[in-house]
């Protein structure tokens, strides 16, 4: 039995409870699971015979105005074979997710991420606090419902409305 099935095989013993569903798609294995059980499913993964023993990536997508707003992927890889498998947790925007850091010590700057961009808290996180934006930023950009600002593009046809409104033009 390859490791990646063994670890399969572990987690649904071990923490069968806290998998929703389960879906392959072209050879890669997913997992929705309970918010309430993603620390004891990742430990199940990182200890276990799959020895998923790398937290590769985690990142969020927005699905505003659908409840539950955010969904986060974990990808999770066992560095001794190309073996990837991928968690994911599907919250609503009040809800705040436990930290994996004391599972995975990379996670801090994984979940510091996903705190700035999109605002979504995990609890007993040691060092929560914004790491791509400004610490006196306000809002998380990678939010659906943030305000977008933009300049319009300058072409022949606008120029002299655009060039009106640069700020070298008020000098």
């Amino acid at each position: 039995m390859k490791p990646i099935e063994a670890g399969i095989q572990d987690l649904r013993e071990k923490a069968g409870q806290h998998i929703r569903k389960e879906t392959t798609f072209r050879d890669s294995m997913a997992f929705e699971i309970a918010p309430d059980g993603i620390v004891d499913t990742c430990r199940c993964l990182k200890e276990g015979p799959g020895k998923f023993d790398f937290l590769a990536a985690l990142t969020a997508v927005d699905y505003f105005p659908d409840s539950p707003r955010f969904k986060l992927v974990y990808e999770l890889m066992n560095s001794s074979q190309p073996d990837l498998l991928r968690l994911e947790v599907f919250l609503r925007e009040s809800e705040e997710l436990a930290s994996i850091t004391e599972v995975y010590p990379n996670a801090n700057w994984h979940e510091r991420e996903v705190w700035d961009m999109f605002g979504i808290f995990f609890r007993n996180h040691p060092d929560l606090r914004r790491i791509l934006m400004p610490q006196d930023w306000v809002g998380h950009p990678l939010r659906k419902d943030y305000p977008l600002g933009y300049e319009e593009v300058q072409f022949s046809f606008n120029f002299d409305e655009i060039n009106r409104r640069k700020r070298y033009s008020k000098e």
